[in-house]
């Protein structure tokens, strides 16, 4: 666990025509589980598929055919539940929430409303200014998705793609913790890194893997806390969903344009009506999609098709003793282990597959100077070509070999600039290419003080600047690893130097 203190963040607060307001969020975030197969039938999961190329019979709802359950889906909501500290419950069931879609042919979707799998968990939400919100999870239940529908194909039709019906979703409720844009932005950030630590779910935004509804509320100050107290939710205002977000700004930008609708609406004597709305990125706005429907507006019954879902302890105990080292409890550890800054190490545990690649390089070398080079050299090298670790050409044992070689004072920190700047582009064995293309410091202390007589001899001028003022001796250093090709070790030339001007 993070042995680390944090101050409760400050809520954020929009200035109204009449009063400040505050703001209050709960997120339900649709993870969709990282699995081969889909949550009822065995047909693909696989992203990019022709269209209607991953769809069994069940997800057509064929005549007669029968849904099936796939235990490593449960197997992955279960670990999820675990690893957000929460409450697995060993008695769950499915139930047939009825609406029509086009691009459900069932007419119905599959969920858990009533007995979900998991049930009370947290997300330990940093905001990177020593501070920290504590957001909790109301439930994680599992249903299954809809497919897709096409409008931009054809003028007058619209065309259905049925390749993702039938795919499993974890949804995540929380509940409404939040307090502003960033930290909404900050728990989706904390949330999805979680996922991918776990194996649950790949995180990808971009193909719609995860994506939020948010709802939005505002309520005057102190309103909250009276919540807070009596769990009486008359004290806060109407919330509205901002539905399908899968954008971190664009999910800030709606919450901010959301709040202030709400608060010109209350302001001027209106009243806010519950809805699902869109954010309109383009035209900077959140506009209505429909009312919010309730429970009872979706039919809600036990699904017939599927008996209630029973798990044994044995089993979830057995999923607990194999889950990964989490990102709290690995950043904790390369603060302690690697003595790492909070900074440092927040940067590194970001992704597992960084962390991976850090602790790699830094095993039995100096942490701090392993970290320094996987953030500054390979991470902002990366950044700037527009690629993550997974794409790095600078292997782990390639980067500690340099690490190896500074340690060793083989090479100075200017060549090993060098040297990364080779191994990046040309690839090769660090070791090999310094002795190769003589890249070598150059310790001998003979050498160092013939360059550093010679340019003494040449330069006696400022020989007497540097005795008035010592700070002017850096320029016979910086002369002398110039006449080394920068091969000189700049701790041996900084000696000699002060101590052939008596500085």
């Amino acid at each position: 666990m993070l042995d680390l203190t944090y101050e409760m963040p400050k809520p954020k607060t929009i200035a109204g025509a009449k009063h400040d307001w505050e703001l209050v969020i709960g997120m339900e975030v649709h993870a969709q589980v990282s699995s081969n197969a889909k949550l009822f039938s065995g047909a693909s999961t696989q992203f990019g598929a022709e269209p209607n190329a991953n769809v069994a019979f069940v997800d057509a709802a064929m005549p007669g055919m029968l849904p099936v359950i796939n235990e490593y889906c449960v197997e992955q909501a279960v670990r999820t539940g675990l690893g957000l500290k929460a409450d697995i419950n060993l008695k769950s069931a499915f139930d047939r929430k009825n609406y029509f879609y086009p691009d459900l042919p069932q007419g119905y979707q599959i969920s858990q409303l009533y007995h979900p799998i998991v049930g009370e968990g947290e997300v330990l939400v940093e905001m990177g200014d020593g501070t920290a919100r504590n957001v909790r999870i109301e439930r994680i239940h599992m249903e299954q998705d809809a497919g897709k529908s096409i409008h931009d194909m054809d003028p007058h039709m619209s065309f259905v793609d049925l390749n993702r019906t039938g795919v499993c979703l974890m949804e995540i409720v929380s509940r409404p913790d939040i307090r502003g844009p960033e930290e909404a932005a900050a728990y989706i950030v904390k949330l999805r890194q979680i996922l991918r630590y776990l194996g649950t779910c790949d995180g990808n935004m971009q193909n719609g893997n995860l994506r939020a509804d948010v709802n939005v509320s505002i309520c005057l100050p102190g309103a909250y806390e009276k919540y807070q107290e009596t769990q009486d939710f008359s004290h806060l205002g109407t919330r509205c969903e901002i539905k399908n977000m899968n954008s971190m700004r664009f999910i800030q930008q709606a919450i901010e344009v959301e709040a202030r609708r709400q608060i010109a609406i209350v302001e001027a004597g209106g009243k806010v009506d519950q809805e699902t709305r869109l954010y309109d990125p383009d035209k900077g706005e959140t506009r209505s999609m429909r009312s919010k429907e309730e429970a009872h507006d979706y039919r809600y019954f036990p699904d017939p098709d599927l008996l209630p879902l029973e798990i044994e302890q044995a089993w979830v105990d057995d999923i607990a003793a194999k889950l990964p080292e989490l990102p709290d409890d690995k950043k904790a550890r390369f603060i302690s282990e690697f003595g790492l800054t909070d900074y440092d190490a927040s940067v590194l545990t970001a992704e597992v597959e960084s962390a991976a690649y850090f602790e790699e390089v830094a095993k039995g070398r100096n942490g701090k100077l392993a970290a320094n080079w996987v953030i500054n050299e390979l991470f902002g090298r990366l950044k700037k070509e527009d690629h993550d670790i997974t794409e790095s050409p600078v292997s782990p044992t390639q980067l500690g070999g340099i690490i190896d070689l500074i340690a060793s004072d083989a090479i100075s920190g200017k060549i090993a600039k060098d040297l990364f700047e080779i191994v990046y582009t040309e690839g090769g064995d660090p070791a090999q290419i310094v002795e190769e293309r003589g890249m070598k410091q150059v310790t001998d202390t003979g050498a160092i003080e013939s360059a550093l007589d010679e340019i003494i001899a040449a330069n006696p001028a400022q020989v007497e600047k540097a005795k008035v003022n010592p700070k002017l001796a850096g320029w016979f250093v910086g002369q002398v690893m110039k006449a080394t090709g920068g091969k000189a070790n700049p701790k041996a030339v900084n000696e000699l130097v002060s101590k052939k001007l008596g500085s």
